[in-house]
């Protein structure tokens, strides 16, 4: 039996039972042929998975936690990824001590109270993160929340930075007094 290779929507509606979306990628006759050799190399998902309650990046230990939510990457874009790890090390900071949790991976919980018992932070950063979308007071940009046992800093995702260099720079100014204040406490 020969297999049957098409890519007219019209087509494969005829042929499918089941609704499919577009994400706007497109694959070769090539790469269809060897998802259906290969099917375990086809499903590749987008977001990474553990067994832990959160899928992060780097290390909760040292109470320093980033919070974003990209939907089309598991962390970062890559402009934005090379923007963060530049930016932590100008503070003598990495991967290797902070933690950064993705909001848009569906295994991560919108939930502020599971994600201070999970990661136990003492500092917060909201990369673009609405406060009020993990039922927090609203929060100024470049400005904190105190809490009663981490303190949260609501700020611009490295987009909005890119697209207006007076975001960037208001962001640098209060992230070094930030951070440089979780050295004293």
């Amino acid at each position: 039996m020969s297999q049957l290779i098409t890519t007219d929507p019209i087509a494969l509606q005829a042929l499918m039972s089941e609704t499919l979306f577009s994400t706007g990628f497109e694959t070769t006759a090539t790469e269809v042929n060897q998802m259906a050799v290969e099917p375990e190399k086809a499903a590749v998902p987008l977001f990474d998975t553990s067994e832990e309650e959160f899928v992060f990046q780097g290390n909760k230990s040292s109470g320093v936690l980033f919070i974003l939510r990209y939907p089309a990457y598991p962390y970062f874009s890559p402009a934005a990824e090379e923007a963060f790890t530049k930016t932590i090390a100008a503070l003598q900071l990495s991967l290797s001590n902070v933690a950064v949790v993705n909001l848009a991976n569906p295994q991560n919980p919108n939930d502020f109270k599971r994600i201070m018992s999970f990661f136990t932070p003492q500092k917060i950063t909201l990369l673009g993160v609405d406060p009020v979308s993990l039922k927090l007071p609203a929060i100024a940009h470049n400005a904190y929340m105190q809490g009663r046992i981490a303190t949260v800093f609501n700020t611009f995702s490295f987009e909005e930075m890119f697209a207006d260099v007076q975001k960037k720079k208001l962001f640098w100014a209060e992230f070094k007094r930030f951070i440089g204040a979780a050295d004293t406490q």
